[in-house]
């Protein structure tokens, strides 16, 4: 299987988040778990079972961050502004409605469409990858074709 690609800031905010729940959110939940077993009966202790479900909430998360860092390419932010990549801002415009969108593409646990943040394994995302400036793209979308041009490459 393909390397998923990840930018170097990407992986170090996993990196710190990764750092933070080792270091810091283990601890307080260890702290948790000891105040909650020494309220007594641990069959009866509500407070012990939501502790107990929080530290295994937290240990899957702890897992997942190191799948992603250990099962990841790690790309050079550089992006470039002569052809569309993994960093890269594109200004785009949708043929149908008329409408230009600025977006960024990022990796896939970087994507925030609220802050404008595409994943490079999105539709527009993978549509536009390799493309330079005048081309188009086309993508399959439950309303249709869609078809886009890119009009504007930055870093």
């Amino acid at each position: 299987m393909a390397k998923k690609q990840i930018s170097k800031s990407g992986a170090a905010k996993l990196r710190e988040e990764l750092d933070y729940l080792v270091t810091v959110r283990r601890a307080e939940m260890a702290q948790k778990l000891k105040e909650a077993r020494a309220q007594g009966e641990l069959s009866e202790n509500a407070e012990y079972d939501e502790a107990k479900n929080e530290q295994a909430i937290m240990e899957a998360q702890i897992m997942e961050i190191q799948y992603t860092l250990d099962n990841s390419e790690i790309v050079d932010d550089n992006a470039s502004i002569d052809e569309v990549g993994l960093g890269s801002t594109i200004k785009i415009k949708n043929f149908r409605t008329g409408k230009i969108e600025t977006l960024q593409i990022v990796s896939s646990n970087e994507a925030n469409f609220k802050e404008g943040k595409i994943s490079d394994e999105s539709p527009i995302g993978k549509g536009a990858m390799k493309k330079k400036v005048g081309d188009n793209f086309l993508i399959e979308a439950p309303a249709g074709e869609l078809k886009f041009e890119i009009l504007e490459i930055s870093k």
